[in-house]
């Protein structure tokens, strides 16, 4: 038996052969044309052949894995279309006099370099979506097949790396799991494994070679192992892990319409995470009673400019129409830092995640603040909204943000615009600033929510994107789990309710600590709603009393 370590980036255990993922090779030489416009009516024959495919494409991914995972070829569609990498193509081939196949791989080298090169990590996604969609236009162009891996039998698929493409193309009914050498945690690829709940390990690099075709496989991925040829021992261990997630599946789908309250009595609202109308299906699936964090910020980033008021009052009247009267708490524009956007024009900074974002971009900028203010109390006559307010450090910020907000009210009126009365007003905890005055705070909001991420960013002095720092990030460090129980008791004591947004709403392991802490909310990613729902209704009081006064301050 032979073990690769690479990284988990969807749990769950498979057992079977593998198979690697072989498509024919596109080869790209370098050649002179003299008819430049024969050459691009090839490129647009192509062009059109790959929209179609693209658009084929959605539809199949929309039916497989939904409406948000498919969205990623309605935007390689759009980077087909895209003027300046079709302004590149043509100019290489009409002024250079140079193939198709040529000038889209040249053009396609340009712009993956240009987006690899961004500090946002969102941006950085983009180069691998560049490289997919010209490599389909080479294909197109050389009429060359996609590729695949042609068996009846189920396995487990390997490849150097997988475009999502290729992962929704594909046959599905018989793939077990992923498996690559290279590839990210928030890739595509990885987002549509946990999207069709199918076990996926990125980063075993070398170590999984083509020698290993057929061979039979065990992979793990909640730990990142593939267990090469497995022993009985090993292969039996599994095989009842296997058995027994199974039945742990069955088990926490009997927890819908169940109240998430512990045994002793102490109830806690368990709400969904989401970026987007796409996600409410799962939000609903998933039994979620309310969203936590709506994160608008998705629709600044999918606009070439900015939405304008009544294309955000749309959106945010549809989430609260399906939502039904269920609680919907849309945090604002969180810009800046990790999400950059050209039509924004902000300048490149050193240290953006302490620079310029989120409601500094809002209180400076104060016509893009009261537009989307606007389109959010207009759509709050239609459901039950929250509106909270990231990366707030100061109570004279939330001062200003309330005048803002009176100010917007104040217009509705005298336009005759109907809006709720009964919006409530919280601010996200986020940053050291925040929790320490958070006795000031909370007089002046109806509630706090937790953004855990950038508080343990903060509080530790660490980079969240930076990958060698891994070793040095504790996120249950007393320091931070201090800062929230302090908020959580400053809060509770001027009749605000507090929250948890960030990823360690979800954390399993502090679901007690938080009950004992008196949070109010656990706000996670849909489909971590019933095992969280399961882990409050085993939750004892004798747990709980143990953890009482642990992160107490003073």
């Amino acid at each position: 038996m032979k073990e690769l370590k690479g990284k988990g980036v969807s749990a769950g255990i498979a057992i079977g052969p593998i198979r690697f993922y072989r498509k024919e090779e596109v080869t790209v030489k370098r050649e002179h044309v003299e008819d430049t416009d024969a050459e691009l009516a090839r490129l647009e024959k192509a062009k059109e052949k790959t929209l179609e495919q693209l658009g084929n494409l959605y539809e199949k991914a929309r039916k497989e894995v939904g409406d948000a995972s498919a969205q990623i070829f309605e935007v390689h569609q759009m980077m087909v279309e895209d003027d300046d990498y079709q302004e590149s193509i043509h100019n290489i081939i009409s002024a250079q006099k140079l193939n198709a196949e040529y000038a889209v791989a040249t053009t396609a080298d340009n712009f993956a370099d240009m987006f690899a090169s961004m500090d946002d990590a969102y941006m950085k996604e983009r180069a691998a979506d560049v490289r997919d969609v010209s490599e389909r236009l080479l294909r197109n162009l050389q009429n060359k097949s996609d590729g695949g891996i042609d068996t009846d039998e189920k396995y487990i698929l390997c490849a150097d790396d997988l475009a999502p493409s290729e992962t929704v193309q594909m046959d599905k009914t018989n793939v077990l799991a992923f498996c690559t050498r290279y590839g990210a945690s928030n890739s595509h690829t990885a987002i549509l494994a946990r999207t069709m709940s199918l076990p996926a390990i990125i980063g075993l690099g070398e170590a999984l070679t083509e020698d290993m075709e057929g061979k039979q496989a065990i992979i793990d991925g909640r730990t990142g192992v593939l267990f090469l040829e497995p022993d009985e021992q090993t292969r039996a261990q599994k095989q009842k892990e296997y058995e027994d997630e199974l039945k742990h599946r069955e088990l926490l789908q009997e927890l819908k319409g169940q109240d998430n309250v512990t045994p002793y009595g102490q109830s806690i609202n368990v709400y969904a995470n989401i970026g987007g109308l796409n996600d409410i299906g799962a939000v609903l699936a998933n039994d979620a009673r309310g969203i936590g964090l709506f994160r608008s910020e998705f629709l600044y980033l999918e606009n070439s400019d900015y939405p304008d008021e009544e294309q955000q009052f749309q959106c945010y009247k549809k989430v609260l129409e399906r939502m039904a009267g269920k609680k919907v708490i849309i945090r604002t524009m969180d810009i800046g830092a990790d999400k950059q956007i050209d039509y924004f024009n902000l300048d490149k900074e050193d240290n953006p995640a302490l620079g310029y974002r989120a409601i500094r971009i809002c209180l400076t900028r104060p016509e893009i603040f009261k537009t989307q203010l606007r389109a959010l109390y207009r759509a709050s006559y239609f459901g039950s909204l929250g509106i909270m307010f990231p990366m707030i450090i100061s109570l004279e910020e939330v001062r200003e943000i309330k005048q803002i907000v009176a100010s917007v009210k104040k217009e509705l009126d005298e336009e005759n615009i109907p809006y709720s009365d009964d919006v409530e007003l919280g601010i996200m905890i986020e940053t050291p600033a925040a929790a320490m005055v958070s006795d000031q705070l909370a007089p002046e909001v109806d509630f706090f929510s937790v953004g855990t991420n950038d508080l343990t960013q903060y509080t530790l002095a660490l980079d969240r994107q930076n990958p060698h720092l891994d070793r040095f990030l504790d996120t249950h460090h007393p320091a931070l789990l201090r800062l929230i129980q302090f908020a959580a008791d400053n809060a509770h004591k001027h009749g605000a309710w507090i929250g948890i947004c960030g990823e360690l709403g979800g954390d399993l392991e502090l679901t007690d600590t938080f009950l004992a802490m008196g949070i109010d909310e656990l706000s996670v990613s849909p489909n971590r709603v019933l095992p969280l729902r399961e882990r409050i209704r085993s939750v004892q009081k004798e747990e709980v009393e143990a953890i009482k006064s642990s992160y107490k301050i003073g």
